[in-house]
């Protein structure tokens, strides 16, 4: 009766303890489900981010001044883009407890790709001649963008970060947006943006009366800082290089359009590339991307980085810096 006794409570032993390693492993397996959803979702939105929003609304600031053909095709090839981070979210791997946090994402997603498509079947008539036509076409677009904002802040993150607590998990859901300003909204902004012009309505002919002005403030690419000459800066990477130029608005006013340039000297032969920033901030830097492609390897070139003047803006000094360097492999 012992031995029975023994027996019987050395396999309840075993029973709990199977049960305990069950649960455990079952609950470590659900928190990793749900951080590995948080991730993928805050990485899809890094990605719109970045190889989406930035380069759509740099391509739409001042496109009356670029070549239309090249414009609608940059937006296309976006459109595009927005689809296949659409797609790869869709077949994201789900916990049952995200379904709707699932389903809002679609959703954001979704609409990211609507007002991309009516910008695109707007930029046509924008570029040729008829931009004070379709603004309020393209304005009304941006509002689905600010509706995914809201969608992505106010419902997807949130839901998320409910899981994530309520299950222990230690996790940070990832925020983005995609419409830069609410600027955007307006029709005559979109107009002023799309060709430099003032928009309809608005009354103004000249600068406001006050400070204007921006503000170099340092030039890198990748992780290389670029010191100012008489440095001599060693970049790797390739010939190909990508320019990040950091502005500082300066001034009192917010400034639409801060034209940014970079001209590469080497071999006698010197390359100029610009960009375009939407919208500064006073007292706020902001970023732009140049891309330099045909750059000799193993070669001095000489770098100069410099900022289009804004309107109203009469003082110059600190827009334009010059960079030594050698770019190699």
């Amino acid at each position: 009766m012992i031995r029975r006794l023994v027996a019987a409570g050395v396999a309840v032993l075993l029973l709990i303890i199977i049960v305990l390693l069950v649960s455990g492993c079952l609950k470590s397996e659900k928190q990793q489900s749900l951080r590995d959803y948080s991730r993928h979702v805050g990485e899809i939105a890094q990605e719109y981010e970045s190889q989406v929003a930035r380069p759509l609304f740099a391509a739409l600031a001042g496109a009356g001044t670029k070549s239309a053909l090249d414009v609608e095709v940059q937006v296309n090839n976006l459109r595009g883009e927005a689809q296949r981070l659409g797609t790869k979210a869709a077949e994201l791997s789900v916990p049952g407890e995200l379904t709707a946090a699932q389903r809002e994402l679609l959703l954001a997603l979704g609409l990211r790709v609507e007002g991309i498509t009516k910008i695109a079947a707007q930029l046509p008539a924008a570029l040729g001649g008829q931009a004070r036509q379709v603004a309020p076409k393209i304005a009304g677009a941006m509002e689905t963008f600010l509706a995914s904002d809201v969608i992505y802040s106010q419902r997807v993150v949130p839901l998320i970060q409910q899981e994530l607590n309520a299950n222990g998990v230690t996790a940070t859901t990832t925020s983005a947006r995609f419409l830069p300003n609410v600027g955007w909204l307006e029709t005559s902004t979109v107009i002023s943006r799309l060709t430099g012009q003032a928009g309809a309505g608005s009354s103004a002919t000249a600068a406001a009366p006050g400070h204007h002005g921006s503000v170099l403030k340092g030039v890198s690419v990748g992780s290389n800082t670029l010191e100012p000459e008489p440095a001599l800066n060693h970049v790797s990477g390739g010939g190909n290089p990508t320019f990040t130029v950091s502005v500082e608005d300066d001034g009192e006013f917010t400034e639409p359009n801060v034209t940014v340039d970079v001209a590469v000297t080497v071999g006698g032969r010197t390359i100029t590339k610009s960009g375009v920033i939407p919208q500064t901030e006073p007292g706020k830097t902001s970023k732009v991307e140049i891309a330099v492609p045909g750059i000799p390897l193993a070669a001095a070139a000489n770098i100069v980085a410099s900022v289009q003047p804004v309107p109203g803006e009469t003082n110059h000094e600190g827009t334009k810096n010059t960079y030594l360097a050698i770019f190699g492999e």
